[in-house]
């Protein structure tokens, strides 16, 4: 049976949509970890009677960890298939939720958020879940790699609102002890559905096989936007670093950002929910924006639009304003990160993907754990938010300079940026 499966499966079938379907939950129960931590931050901070920034650190390192664990998830994915890394990281979730409600200092507690709530737990929920979701598409490879991503942002938006309310009734470590549980049992049953291989993979796991189903990449594979396939990499690389360092100043400082300006942390993890409830709608209609125009014009589109939203944090610190603020902000952002993944699919070989999308995922996560401190750095040496966004809004022009380099290269080469076959 494990030799036929996979040919039995195609690309666009009701089985890939099933399996988008099972991908969309996991991701939705993996990245949870992302979002509790911000969640706690203010308790967190009160409790072990840190800084700012040392209350940030656990945000910080558990990107770090997110974004090694999933360039090696990535390249376990690419030689065993995806379920096997989600079941190490179902166990590593819980048991890392576990620890950190148990943890007895500042230390432990960020011990356990950087290798078993990022590295090893939600690292395996985000880049091999991207990568193999793209390896199962072609026809709306942009909108199934959109819906994929957006279990992200569902995670964003459900989770901040409930961790809450617990943390509310029954302190942050009991929440954490039971997201644990819950998080631990729930992704790795659903991991067991995830067994069978991308059919191209799995019939040869050759570039030949994606290029008769449609889907090699547009030009020299080996030479993509005219650089080295080693320069390629790095300069997107950079441009998922600074995107992402801009993105994190609202994400991971708004409820904190609230209850400084007197509103209180509940209103901020409200917008925190509300930003990422728009980012799905961001990431979905990107998607289906970039099945025409292509992954490079998402990305410059998508960071163009959120450098417009980190300028109206500026002016607007209203109750109302900010909760629009919020919700322009993560309906500007959220194909961004997913856009990644459509170029790397577009310009290098399709074998590689797992490990190729998830280094730029790593990167971006990178930006995110560095712009997550270095938030919290600037609002401790200047006692102002004013600062961070500024600091924000200049690593995501360096981010639009990447992008437009890129398309520029592109066109001049080919004057074609490939959008689906």
């Amino acid at each position: 049976m494990e030799t036929t499966a996979p040919a039995v499966h195609r690309p666009d079938s009701r089985y890939a949509l099933f399996r988008l379907a099972l991908t969309l939950l996991i991701m939705t129960v993996g990245s949870s970890g992302m979002y509790v931590v911000s969640v706690v931050l203010p308790a967190v901070q009160a409790e072990f009677g840190v800084a700012r920034a040392d209350a940030s650190l656990p945000y910080t390192l558990l990107m770090l960890g997110f974004g090694l664990g999933g360039m090696v998830m990535g390249r376990l994915a690419d030689r065993w298939g995806v379920m096997w890394p989600l079941l190490i990281g179902a166990a590593s979730l819980g048991i890392g939720y576990v620890a950190c409600g148990l943890a007895g200092g500042i230390v432990a507690f960020t011990v356990a958020q950087a290798l078993l709530v990022g590295m090893f737990g939600s690292a395996a929920a985000f880049a091999p879940l991207v990568a193999d979701t793209s390896l199962w598409f072609v026809k709306r490879r942009g909108i199934a790699v959109a819906v994929c991503a957006s279990g992200n942002y569902v995670a964003g938006a459900v989770w901040p609102p409930i961790v809450q309310h617990f943390v509310e009734q029954v302190g942050w470590r009991q929440t954490y002890i039971g997201m644990g549980l819950f998080c631990g049992v729930t992704m790795a049953a659903l991991a067991l559905f995830m067994r069978a291989r991308p059919p191209a993979l799995a019939e040869s796991g050759a570039t030949p096989a994606m290029a008769k189903a449609g889907a090699a990449p547009v030009g020299n594979a080996l030479r993509p936007f005219g650089f080295s396939i080693g320069t390629a990499q790095g300069l997107l690389c950079v441009a998922g670093v600074a995107c992402c360092v801009a993105m994190a100043m609202p994400q991971v400082h708004i409820v904190a950002y609230c209850a400084d300006l007197g509103y209180g942390p509940a209103r901020g993890a409200q917008m925190l929910s509300l930003m990422l409830g728009f980012g799905v709608v961001s990431r979905l209609v990107s998607g289906a924006i970039c099945d025409r125009i292509g992954g490079l014009r998402t990305l410059l589109l998508g960071g163009a639009l959120q450098c417009v939203a980190l300028i109206l944090f500026l002016p607007f610190d209203g109750l109302v304003s900010l909760y629009v603020v919020s919700a322009l902000f993560g309906l500007f952002q959220g194909g961004i990160v997913p856009s990644y993944a459509i170029i790397v699919r577009e310009h290098f070989p399709p074998a590689e993907a797992g490990a190729r999308v998830g280094t730029v995922l790593m990167f971006t996560l990178f930006g995110m754990a560095l712009g997550g401190w270095m938030s919290g750095k600037v609002f401790d040496l200047t006692g102002s938010y004013d600062a961070a966004f500024l600091n924000g809004i200049a690593w995501n022009l360096l981010n639009l300079a990447i992008a437009v380099t890129l398309l520029v290269r592109t066109r001049r080469r080919g004057g074609a940026v490939p959008a689906a076959a």
